[in-house]
């Protein structure tokens, strides 16, 4: 609760203070709420010019505001009505600088006015800021709970960035896409050879192709271009290329699933390994530190524990690729007890137990966990749960299709989420994005199959190469 001090309680020389640390979610909403977008002031942002810095500093009108926290929340408080402000910028602030802000009364004045002295400074004992603030003090006690202003999220996908810009730092991968016969999953396509991350070949009915490039506006001559009329067809087409060993991913265009599956997972021709083929999620959830997997929403329907094995593995092959040394893995359930009655949280016990005796590699693995206590820390307190995993998971196996396929959507739709998609356990990664997926999930789902082929070649994350040589 905030209570402020009325006019008649402020006496010459009262004072007060906050500590604040200047956040990249600060200078992003100060943005918003300004429209100020200067790129000096905004984080993650690529930009050219004389005036190019290492990190983005603090506009000068957010450090100096912070005094309005002050004033408005301690001395005088609630009820408080600004009304002049003088400000000196002496320096500036940085993220993860700690500022002090302090302001002390220094003169009262008639019709409840009253003069302070306000000042911010970093950590370091630089002043940043100093001025006069001129208010109208209250004259009445009041408490206010500053608990019920709401929440904001601030919406970055600062995950799928970090992949797209590693991945440019490869080779072009060679992929041929089945059936991008309209606008959406063409555009992809085109849209990752721009970026360089795929050299494409383009499979499919040649009239609709160049339909969906006109509308588009896009020109394909430079690509090379299979006529083949029936999507099914295509499809077995870019798998005999894989083969054929000129190309080394495949990518879904406008066709079913079902349509490109039956020719990857075919035992004469299909891209079979000794591993159970899976489809793995990559989320990139706004405030989440790490990007989150889920698997399998896509392709195994009811998984027995065998299957479940594998989807694993491959869930944390995937993880890895990304940079997740050792990934935390929740195998989640309905309930974070094991219990005869749900075969997943049984299921779930035993993956655990198979990770510690390293018949599952690379990651720490716990479950039964619920999705609750697997992903936020204060669930996984509340109900006694004691774990490396336990709220702090970053791979999500599902029981089955239908919860794994739910629970993407409703991060993708709900949390505000981006979702890139890859089949992996076949002899090449596959692009298995919807077909009402947007340019940009396209465009990550490429940098994913890239990184992950690095990963399987290298045995380390992108950009792990040159320091683990240095």
């Amino acid at each position: 609760m905030a209570t402020n001090k009325t006019y008649e309680q402020i006496e010459i020389g009262d004072t007060a203070e906050i500590v604040r640390e200047c956040s990249s979610n600060d200078l992003l909403v100060f943005a918003h709420a300004s429209g100020n977008r200067n790129p000096i002031h905004l984080p993650d942002t690529d930009w050219t010019g004389d005036g190019k810095i290492d990190k983005p500093m603090a506009p000068a009108m957010w450090v100096g505001g912070l005094a309005s926290a002050v004033l408005g929340n301690i001395l005088p408080g609630p009820g408080s009505v600004y009304k002049a402000q003088s400000f000196r910028f002496l320096g500036r602030a940085a993220v993860g600088d700690k500022l002090t802000v302090k302001v002390t009364a220094t003169e009262k004045r008639p019709d409840n006015i009253v003069l302070f002295d306000m000042s911010v400074t970093r950590e370091d004992g630089v002043r940043l800021v100093e001025g006069i603030s001129e208010v109208r003090a209250p004259t009445e006690t009041i408490e206010f709970d500053a608990s019920e202003i709401p929440a904001l999220l601030v919406q970055r996908h600062r995950h799928f960035n970090r992949m797209i810009e590693l991945a440019k730092t490869l080779p072009a991968l060679p992929t041929a896409v089945a059936a991008p016969d309209d606008p959406n999953s063409l555009e992809g396509a085109l849209l990752a050879a721009r970026e360089g991350l795929i050299d494409p070949v383009l499979i499919g009915a040649r009239d609709r192709i160049e339909t969906a490039a006109n509308e588009l506006n896009e020109d394909i001559s430079q690509f090379e271009l299979i006529d083949i009329e029936d999507e099914s067809e295509a499809a077995g087409r870019a798998v005999e290329m894989v083969h054929e060993g000129r190309v080394k991913a495949v990518m879904k265009g406008h066709l079913h699933t079902d349509h490109l599956l039956k020719h990857v997972v075919k035992r004469d021709g299909g891209l079979r390994t000794k591993r159970r083929i899976s489809h793995v999620f990559v989320m990139d959830i706004p405030g989440r530190k790490t990007p989150v997997l889920i698997s399998d929403a896509a392709i195994n329907i009811s998984p027995d524990l065998n299957t479940k094995v594998d989807i694993t593995q491959n869930a944390i092959d995937a993880a890895r690729s990304l940079g997740l040394d050792t990934p935390r893995v929740g195998i989640l359930s309905a309930i974070e007890t094991v219990n005869p009655a749900i075969p997943s949280s049984l299921d779930a016990a035993v993956l655990s137990k198979m990770a510690e005796r390293g018949q599952i590699s690379g990651a720490v693995v716990d479950g039964p966990l619920a999705m609750d206590n697997a992903i936020d820390v204060q669930a996984a307190r509340t109900k006694g749960i004691t774990s490396l995993v336990a709220g702090h998971a970053e791979v999500l196996i599902v029981p089955n299709l239908e919860s794994g396929n739910m629970l993407a959507k409703e991060l993708t739709f709900i949390a505000h989420a981006e979702a890139a998609g890859l089949v992996i356990g076949a002899k090449v990664p596959v692009m298995l994005t919807s077909r009402a997926d947007d340019g940009r999930a396209r465009l990550a789902s490429c940098a994913l199959a890239m990184l992950y082929v690095h990963w399987q070649k290298n045995g380390l994350p992108a950009g792990m190469l040159d320091r683990e040589e240095e």
